[in-house]
C-alpha cells in the first residue's frame, strides 16, 4: 500500500466515524491516545467489501489485460 498523509488519514477516519462505521475513544494521557474500532455497522460492511475484494483478485489478470490494451490504443 502507498503512503497516506496524516491529514488524509484524519479526514478519512472522521468520515468513517460520522457514518457510524468506526468509533473513536480518546484516553486523556500525555500525549493523548486515540483508538479507533469498527462498530457493528462497520463489521457488517466488511461482508460486501470482502466480496468486492475477492472479485478484484479473481479478475486481476483481465483488468490488467484491459489496461494494457487501452494503453496500447492510447499510445498510437
Amino acid at each position: 500500500m502507498g503512503e497516506i498523509s496524516q491529514k488524509v488519514l484524519a479526514s478519512t477516519l472522521r468520515d468513517l466515524e460520522e457514518n457510524g462505521l468506526v468509533s473513536r475513544t480518546v484516553t486523556p494521557v500525555n500525549p493523548p491516545q486515540v483508538e479507533y474500532a469498527l462498530t457493528d455497522l462497520g463489521r457488517d460492511f466488511l461482508r460486501p467489501i470482502r466480496g468486492l475484494a475477492e472479485w478484484v483478485l479473481e479478475n486481476a489478470a483481465l483488468i490488467e489485460a484491459a489496461r494494457a490494451e487501452y494503453a496500447a490504443r492510447a499510445s498510437t
